[in-house]
């Protein structure tokens, strides 16, 4: 009895592995992750990292219609964290522009007390 039902088992479960789902869910997020950059006034002219993340997406699109589907959800996921990454490269760089002006204040307030 058990030696018929592992044969089988052993197909069943290879077949499974075979087959992806299409990463449907995964490129929903990709695409809200690219929306969100680009809310930030963010272009992939400016950021190398948004432009990867663009092209790894449009890679994940066509390996969906070639019917990769495991192929099409790691990209997905590259694409989803290197638009993650040019959305914290914006954030720090404008962080960095803030600390830049707010030193600036400090430094002439410095000098207008030291005036008085």
């Amino acid at each position: 009895m058990i030696n018929r039902t592992l044969p089988v088992l052993l197909v069943l479960g290879l077949s499974a592995c075979a087959s992806d789902p299409a990463p449907t869910e995964q490129l929903r997020l990709t695409e809200q992750a690219l929306a969100q950059t680009r809310s930030l006034g963010v272009l992939g002219e400016q950021s190398e990292s948004l432009r990867l993340a663009e092209e790894k997406f449009a890679q994940a699109q066509a390996a969906i219609l070639d019917g990769e589907n495991k192929q099409a959800r790691h990209l997905a996921e590259q694409a989803e964290l290197d638009a993650r990454l040019a959305e914290a490269e914006h954030l720090n760089a404008k962080g960095r522009e803030q600390l830049a002006e707010l030193s600036q204040r400090i430094s002439r307030l410095r000098q207008q007390l030291g005036a008085m």
